[in-house]
């Protein structure tokens, strides 16, 4: 199929970002990057002028053949999986949306990936380029066809998690993926350390395995792929069969061990390596966390300092988030030496500090 274009080049609201920017940094004035707004969550409150990306919307070039999508930051992430999934296609790392509003530039700027994200990849895998609008208010390719360089950085990577901290995401070209032929998913019940033998057994073999959760004494897997090895590898697992709205619920975290009502502790991410040990806070139960990505990503409740939490994720090879809003910063602090970069890089492309400041960092 030939190239499809949703969309004109709308530059009257480009051209606006960028003056609104450039006067910006020439006073010195805080913005707030806003798309659809449901992932203000992550991460600390920003005091700054807000500044939408949603009228920059738009799917300015699609080619399934090629299977590249171009799109604008403020357009809808539905809409953009909607057009997709009429070429049955989709975007492989299966992205959280927290609401119907959540854009296309949330998605890169917080680069949260779901439950397929160990074996198909995450955000950043899958950018191939992107138009940033700077503290100028000059529009600036990188990636893609287009490559240029603004102190040796390529920021097509760059930008993904940065949390609108470094510039404005204008546009993002994506590599997307045909959806499978098959799908199944089974529920197998079993205990926290034979689930953990099993993926790893599993691991070590061709099978499609596409998900793996475990919660509430159970193992959720999901299978996709061609229609006789999904039927083939689901005989031989054996389980129930679990619905697949299953994986939309945990990747919309609508499963009640995310919410817990009456629970007040704070909610919390920890991302480790796949055979790390359990925390040792003393307010948590291993069985009762949600062990995601195989065991690398998993969920639990705790009132434990945050220190506290962030160092013992730190002592098991990881790192830790709080999800739960605060005044302070929800992410493991930096190390000197990455602390280091990280401030080189905002004096670099943001000195003046009007791009979403103290997003990841009071300092940043």
């Amino acid at each position: 199929m030939a190239s499809q274009h949703h969309s004109l080049p709308d530059r009257d609201i480009s051209e606006a970002l960028g003056e609104r920017i450039r006067r910006a940094d020439a006073e010195g004035t805080p913005l707030r990057i806003v798309g659809g707004d449901t992932k203000a969550f992550h991460g600390r409150p920003v005091a700054g002028e807000p500044l939408s990306t949603r009228e920059h919307c738009g799917i300015t070039r699609y080619d399934p053949v090629e299977l590249i999508v171009s799109v604008r930051a403020g357009t809808p992430l539905a809409e953009l999986e909607a057009c997709l999934d009429e070429q049955g296609q989709r975007l492989p790392f299966e992205p959280p949306h927290f609401g119907d509003t959540a854009t296309v530039g949330g998605m890169v700027a917080t680069g949260l990936s779901g439950p397929r994200r160990p074996w198909a990849g995450s955000v950043r895998d899958f950018v191939l380029g992107i138009r940033l609008i700077d503290r100028h208010g000059a529009s600036l390719r990188f990636g893609g066809e287009v490559m240029k360089n603004v102190a040796g950085y390529d920021l097509s990577r760059l930008m993904v998690g940065a949390q609108g901290s470094l510039g404005l995401l204008a546009e993002v070209s994506l590599k997307v993926l045909p959806k499978p032929a098959a799908q199944h998913s089974l529920r197998l019940e079993m205990p926290l350390a034979e689930a953990r033998r099993r993926l790893v057994e599993w691991g070590q073999k061709p099978l499609p395995i596409t998900a793996a959760t475990w919660f509430d004494g159970a193992l959720h897997i999901r299978l996709e792929g061609g229609p006789g090895s999904v039927e083939a590898t689901g005989q031989r697992l054996g389980g129930d069969t679990l619905d697949d709205a299953f994986w939309s619920a945990l990747r919309e975290q609508r499963l009640d061990v995310f919410t817990r009502q009456g629970d007040p502790r704070p909610l919390w991410r920890l991302s480790l390596p796949q055979q790390a040990g359990a925390p040792e806070l003393e307010d948590v139960d291993e069985t009762a966390m949600l062990h995601d990505w195989a065991g690398a990503q998993r969920w639990l409740h705790s009132a434990a300092p945050d220190e506290a939490v962030h160092d013992e994720a730190v002592r098991l090879g990881g790192h830790a988030t709080r999800w739960t809003t605060s005044t302070g910063s929800p992410f493991t602090p930096l190390s000197p030496v990455l602390a280091k970069y990280h401030r080189r890089l905002k004096a670099e492309l943001d000195p003046n500090g009007i791009f979403n400041p103290g997003r990841l960092y009071a300092e940043l």
